[in-house]
Parts: C-alpha cells; sequence; structure tokens
C-alpha cells in the first residue's frame, strides 16, 4: 500500500471513529490520567503521583495510531500543602507523523466547603514530525508531501480548574489555550485548534463494605466535534487490596471493557475498546495503564512511608 492510501485510509477511520477534529488522544483510563487533561489536578493525591499508559489504537491496521504517556505529580511540602507541580511526556505515531508534547504544571490548592478547589496551568513544547524520507517514490514529486523529514515546534499551554471532595471530583480545563500553529518545512503547517474537558466522577460506597461503584464521565469537544464517555467501575476491597471491572460507553463511538486494580502502592489497568461505528468491532484499541503512589516528605527524618489512599 502506497503511503497516501495509508494517509487516507487512517484520516477516514479516525473521522468515522471519533469525529476527530480533535488533536489529542483519547485515553480510556481518562479518570486516572486526570494530571494529563486538567493541570488543577495535580497534587489530588496529596502524595507523589507516578503514572503511564500505552494506547495501541484500531488493533490490525498497518500505520495506526500508537500513543505513550508518562507523568507525575506531587504537593509541595509546604506547612498547607497548598501548592503542587507536574510534568507530562507525550508521544504519539500515526505512520510517518509524530507528535510529541513535554510540558510542566503548577497548581494551587485551596479549602472550599468540605472540598478543595484548585487552579492550575502548564505550558511547554508541542512538536510535531514527518518523515517525508519514506514517501513511496511515485508520490515524492507530490506537493502534498515533504519529500525529506520535516519538523516544526510551537509553545503550548494548558488552563484548568479542579474540586475534590472526598465522594466525588468535577474538574474543567481548556487544552492548547494558546492554538499553536506549527510549521512543517517552508509551505506546510498544522494548526491545533482548543479543546475543552469537563470531567467528573464519584465514590458510591454499598451496603457491603468490600464493594463501592466509581462512576464517572468526561467529555471533550474543540466546538466542532465532541465526544463523551460515561464509565461505571464495580471495586472489590480486601486486605487493602482493589480490584474493579467495568464498562466505558461512548454514544455513537465504542464500548471499552475495563479490569484492573490496586495493591499496596501500585495501580494498574486495561481496557479493550469495541468500536460501534467507523471500524466496527474487530479493529479494537488497547489501554494499558499502570500507576505509583507514594508519601513523600522532604522535611520528616526517616524514610518516607509508602501507602496509598486513593479512591476515586
Amino acid at each position: 500500500m502506497d503511503i497516501r492510501k495509508t494517509i487516507l485510509t487512517l484520516c477516514a477511520v479516525l473521522s468515522a471513529v471519533v469525529a476527530r477534529a480533535q488533536f489529542d488522544t483519547h485515553f480510556t483510563h481518562y479518570w486516572a490520567l486526570q494530571g494529563y487533561y486538567n493541570p488543577a489536578s495535580a497534587g489530588l493525591s496529596g502524595r507523589l503521583n507516578i503514572y503511564g499508559t500505552y494506547a495501541m489504537q484500531m488493533a490490525g491496521y498497518t500505520n495506526a495510531p500508537a500513543t505513550m504517556l508518562i507523568g507525575a505529580d506531587m504537593v509541595l511540602p509546604t506547612e498547607r500543602k497548598n501548592h503542587a507541580v507536574s510534568a507530562n511526556l507525550y508521544n504519539e505515531s500515526i505512520g510517518l507523523f509524530t507528535n510529541q508534547r513535554l510540558f510542566a504544571g503548577y497548581s494551587y490548592r485551596f479549602k472550599l466547603g468540605r472540598g478543595r478547589m484548585a487552579v492550575g496551568v502548564n505550558m511547554g513544547s508541542l512538536e510535531q514530525k514527518f518523515d517525508g524520507s519514506k514517501v513511496e517514490a511515485e508520490e515524492s514529486t507530490d506537493a502534498a508531501f515533504p519529500s525529506s523529514e520535516v519538523d516544526g515546534m510551537g509553545f503550548d499551554l494548558t488552563a484548568g480548574v479542579h474540586y475534590a471532595h472526598r465522594l466525588f471530583y468535577a474538574g474543567l480545563a481548556m487544552m492548547h489555550v494558546t492554538a499553536p500553529t506549527i510549521e512543517l518545512g517552508e509551505t506546510h503547517e498544522i494548526k491545533v485548534d482548543p479543546t475543552y474537558y469537563f470531567s467528573g466522577g464519584c465514590n458510591i460506597q454499598l451496603k457491603n463494605p468490600l464493594l463501592s461503584i466509581q462512576p464517572s464521565m468526561q467529555v471533550m469537544t474543540d466546538l466542532q466535534a465532541w465526544r463523551a464517555d460515561l464509565t461505571v467501575r464495580g471495586t472489590y476491597t480486601y486486605d487493602e487490596k482493589r480490584y474493579y471491572v467495568g464498562l466505558t460507553y461512548s454514544p455513537m463511538t465504542s464500548v471499552a471493557i475495563l479490569l484492573g486494580g490496586e495493591i499496596n502502592s501500585v495501580s494498574f489497568g486495561y481496557a479493550y475498546e469495541l468500536f460501534t461505528s467507523g471500524v466496527g468491532l474487530i479493529h479494537g484499541s488497547h489501554d494499558l495503564y499502570v500507576g505509583y503512589v507514594m508519601d513523600l516528605d522532604l522535611f520528616k527524618k526517616g524514610r518516607n512511608k509508602h501507602k496509598s489512599i486513593r479512591i476515586l
């Protein structure tokens, strides 16, 4: 298959699956990756939080998207623990295209009612590359495709607000506030539109103390296209270990099956997304997640204690 047909096929697939006007990858574990979508959620656990995910989208297609994200956030060891910082590294490959983001963030947290309100911002670089040297020979003279490896970079900014209660959370964020334009060589450019994210979730404890339910949702839109995800997880807790199963439904897009848990300070999860439109049920997407949470108080003597109390 020549590169033009490959790219056109991928564009059609992406449009059919998620009406993708949005620039960013959708992660099935969105509820565990709040630090990626909303910088105001940094420090939510009150500890050092390290996480990573790898998404393989539309399995079976040549040059299908593959995305990796690594991030961390922590509350600064001040008396009131009002300040938090974060950092993320994002890498996505789609055929001959590569998108990379490296950014750092800050959030200010303060008590509001029985919960905590936070405002946050992160900033960094957004880089895109296209390896035109791998374009098929018969397409090398087509002006639509660069004939050599080209790349461009722009300044990127995300801002958000987040409210966390013992039983629920809600957040609103705007990604790509600066609407950066990435110039690829002298004749090509890509404009990245701002994307808005609204998320929320809660923890419902059942009569059986070992069982609980965690509903959550996320809506993303660039005001041209949109996607909504509605998730329900059922969690079983025993001997300080948690295991869950769940389902995510995205109207007109997909259904995902979720499995995961938390043992000591390590959380993990796997999701398989089956598309109900576009590519159909066969060419689904795999999503792997792993996280680690630990106490980190630089002002205390002795070793840091490792314990996670994450509920959501």
